[in-house]
């Protein structure tokens, strides 16, 4: 990839509209807008007319922008042609800009250049794809203010202080015979322990982005005709797993994307865990313990009309110590126990509900939203990943 030579792409989406957009960005632009427009631009006025074909003809009549780096979105000149937004236009145009010397862009290229260019930062860069993939309300707030810069402000304000901090230690250590009493009258202290106040209150909102941006990913394990798929079905809200009597009917994981009050929640139903001879019933029981692994948490199915058996005992003893546990007892229709929730012999939460009857769905959606750290309002939450909430650990 060359981040000197001139791309071009359709900047909307597939399909049939009223406005299509092409867009240009390089050192080429000046040349390229002249040959389509006919016309010299002027940077950041709209200019409306015709757009040319190699032999004169008329391709599309429509608006050319014109923005002159480094006062432009990539940092580079930039063109963009606003025509009808027909597919078969709009693939008239870029062909037609490329033969005049652009070359089709990567994904994303137009915002790797905005951020070689000191246009962005990565944060900000990371909020574009943010901002586009939104599937909510709240995380479309949230990367709109990472795209602002609410995060890497956040991020400068913990480094200047620390790099005043460093100034003070520095001096007291470089000057021992100057009478620096930074160190001894407490500031140092004091000032240190605000900034850490202040990262913390950063990682919470990083936590909070992180989530809105990627979810958690549940696992639901248990024995065969536990009701994981009912379980499943009752969490989505359509029949997305086939629930029969018959002990086995679920032989691969199901993958399901639902949302909590704008929380992204990714299930996985998978296989009953059993002995078996069955070698596709196996292969489901692997990818089921392999699928536990990628878990942020696990629901443990037990049926609540039956004491918890060895083999769910088995599958408890089997996760991993670090990994969060909540056990599901399924089922309580038919045993008339209300729904509840209470705690086990090992500090585990657990669950009394019935999937099939939608009994207790609503405490086991509280306790999922508690678990992600959900807060009722995302004012001042910005977008980030996992990597950005680990760094900050680190830092603390």
């Amino acid at each position: 990839m060359h981040d000197h030579d001139t791309i071009a792409a359709i900047a909307t989406p597939p399909g049939r509209g009223g406005i299509g957009i092409v867009r240009v960005s390089g050192p080429e632009v000046r040349a390229i807008a002249q040959a389509v427009t006919g016309q010299t631009l002027r940077p950041r006025y709209a200019h409306y007319g015709p757009f040319y074909g190699e032999g004169g003809e008329v391709l599309d009549e429509g608006i050319a922008l014109f923005f002159a780096g480094p006062h432009s979105f990539t940092g580079e000149d930039v063109l963009e042609l606003q025509a009808h937004g027909g597919p078969v236009v709009l693939d008239w145009l870029l062909q037609r800009v490329i033969r005049l010397g652009a070359r089709l862009a990567q994904p994303g290229e137009f915002s790797r250049r905005a951020f070689l260019n000191d246009k962005l930062d990565l944060t900000q860069a990371e909020a574009i794809a943010d901002l586009i993939n939104a599937s909510t309300e709240q995380a479309a707030r949230s990367a709109l203010k990472s795209l602002q810069g609410a995060f890497a402000s956040a991020v400068d304000t913990l480094v200047e202080g620390l790099i005043h901090l460093r100034m003070y230690v520095e001096a007291a250590i470089d000057f021992p015979e100057e009478e620096i009493d930074f160190l001894s009258d407490g500031k140092v202290a004091g000032e240190l322990a605000q900034l850490i106040d202040q990262l913390r209150r950063l990682l919470a909102q990083a936590q909070q982005g992180a989530l809105l941006n990627e979810g958690m990913t549940v696992v639901i394990l248990g024995r065969p005709n536990a009701g994981k798929s009912s379980l499943l079905n009752a969490l989505s809200g359509r029949q997305s797993a086939i629930v029969t009597a018959i002990a086995g009917t679920t032989r691969d994981a199901i993958r399901e994307a639902i949302q909590i009050d704008g929380m992204p929640l990714h299930i996985v139903d998978t296989a009953g865990l059993r002995e078996t001879e069955d070698a596709v019933e196996r292969i489901g029981i692997e990818r089921a313990w392999a699928a536990m692994e990628q878990a942020d948490r696990v629901l443990v199915v037990v049926p609540a009309d039956e004491d918890i058996a060895p083999e769910d005992q088995a599958i408890l003893a089997r996760l991993p110590k670090d990994l969060p546990v909540t056990i599901i007892r399924n089922k309580i229709d038919l045993i008339d126990v209300p729904p509840h929730v209470d705690t086990d012999e090992m500090g585990r939460v657990v669950i009394w509900l019935s999937a099939k009857q939608g009994l207790g769905l609503a405490l086991l959606r509280a306790h999922l939203k508690q678990a992600m750290g959900y807060e009722q309002t995302t004012e001042g939450v910005f977008m980030a990943r996992r990597r950005h909430v680990e760094a900050l650990k680190q830092a603390l």
